[in-house]
């Protein structure tokens, strides 16, 4: 079986959502799972806010902005007769539901249940759809079998558990749809997976289930060497191991977030990503297995603050790289970037919430440097020990361009340079000239 994911472009519209069967093929067996229409979690984001803020008023414009946009949906989707009108009875029990709602306490639980409403409505509407035309399928409850612990990391065993029997329970059946994104937490409420959303949701049921191979279908045809954005003349990644994949995700690569792809990459399920405005292109296959002794990307990754500390007491000190990390921890920021020296250590942090109070213990170990506007550019390919060449070729690139700080050899797969956010359109465009032109 394949899980095939199609994302809020691709179901943007009802033209759009019609035309997934020029993808799916219903006489296989799959998994389709759906995230919301495009611009309807925001919406319902924006629904949220107003009423945290309890700005009743506020909220129920936005609720009968967003119903009329899905009135329209629904006509235009929809034969009319009976699946219309199991299509606005959809639509009419959901923004009912949002309504009652705006009179009652609203508590980050209830958001966590609005923002589900988008994933609920596509798939609900596309299953109806796919009955009017005459196309079998089951619709899945997301909600029956994706659930996060204590800790909000997914469980994959509740979800195989869960999962089979209901796959078993439609034997026979070849197509399935599923929300993504949407899950039960240790409580039993309505919450979300938050990191990477419904390709998170994809990778977790490719996993549950020992899937045949995981795609998952964006307006983008695969991962590419650089920024097309940016640098001209980018290509389409054909192939790429999943600790290459995860290194570009996190750095830069907005197609995927890092952490969605792991589940697959445990059981080791392939996943490609490919484009569902251009179905026949061949996009990126993400597997155990990669091209070997090639330079394959470059991403960025912009809004970083460089930190270094200088402290002669850190010489021959043990114990002083605990001491320093400890902070971070205690105010829960990640680090993303280090090196260090025999007197001085140097790092990067992009979440700067608790950066004053991070500062002011740091200043108890010796001078501290604050750097903002700072970007990482991060080349990713097959940098094991054994490979020479690779690094020259990139310092070679950006000899012109001042680097703040350099991290070769904490990883196989990349090779991270910090810069001033400035000058990375140069980085970018100089490292690609080189390195793949």
């Amino acid at each position: 079986m394949k899980i095939l994911k199609f994302g809020g472009t691709s179901v943007g519209s009802p033209e759009r959502m019609t035309k997934l069967l020029d993808i799916i093929n219903p006489a296989e067996e799959q998994i389709v799972v759906l995230s919301a229409v495009s611009g309807t979690t925001n919406g319902l984001v924006e629904i949220s806010g107003k009423l945290l803020k309890e700005d009743k008023q506020g909220a129920l414009i936005l609720i009968s902005a967003l119903n009329q946009k899905y009135n329209e949906f629904v006509i235009e989707l929809l034969p009319e007769g009976d699946f219309r009108e199991q299509g606005q009875e959809v639509v009419d029990y959901h923004f009912q539901f949002l309504t009652t709602l705006v009179n009652n306490i609203f508590t980050p639980v209830e958001e966590k249940v609005v923002l589900a409403q988008g994933e609920l409505l596509s798939t609900t509407l596309y299953h109806i759809y796919l009955k009017s035309i005459g196309v079998p399928s089951v619709l899945l409850p997301a909600l029956d079998f994706m659930k996060i612990d204590e800790d909000n990391e997914p469980d994959i065993s509740f979800a195989t558990a869960n999962l089979m029997p209901l796959l078993e329970k439609h034997k026979g059946s070849k197509l399935f749809i599923t929300q993504g994104f949407i899950c039960r937490n240790s409580f039993g409420e309505v919450d979300n997976l938050r990191r990477g959303g419904s390709d998170y949701t994809a990778s977790l049921i490719g996993a549950a289930i020992l899937a045949e191979e995981v795609q998952i279908w964006t307006d983008i045809d695969g991962m590419h060497n650089n920024d097309p954005r940016i640098v001209k003349g980018t290509k389409p990644i054909s192939h790429l191991s999943f600790d290459e994949a995860a290194e570009l995700a996190y750095f830069g690569a907005k197609i995927l977030h890092p952490q969605s792809v792991f589940p697959a990459q445990k059981y080791k399920i392939p996943v490609r990503l490919l484009n569902t405005m251009e179905p026949s292109a061949a996009g990126t296959l993400i597997s155990a297995e990669s091209e070997k002794g090639k330079i394959k990307s470059i991403a960025a990754k912009d809004g970083l603050i460089a930190i270094r500390v200088q402290s002669s007491r850190m010489l021959l000190a043990y114990g002083f790289l605990r001491r320093v990390f400890e902070i971070f921890e205690r105010y829960k920021t990640p680090i993303d970037m280090i090196t260090t020296s025999e007197v001085a250590v140097s790092l990067t942090i992009d979440f700067t919430d608790n950066l004053d109070k991070i500062v002011e213990e740091l200043h108890a170990f010796g001078s501290v440097e604050i750097d903002r506007e700072q970007t990482i550019v991060c080349v990713v390919g097959d940098f094991g020990a054994s490979k020479h060449g690779f690094a020259s070729r990139v310092l070679d690139a950006i000899k012109h361009i001042p680097i703040r700080m350099i991290s070769y050899g904490g990883s196989n797969y990349n090779i991270s340079l910090l810069i001033n956010t400035g000058d990375k359109t140069e980085v970018l465009r100089s490292l690609h000239n080189r390195i793949f032109e």
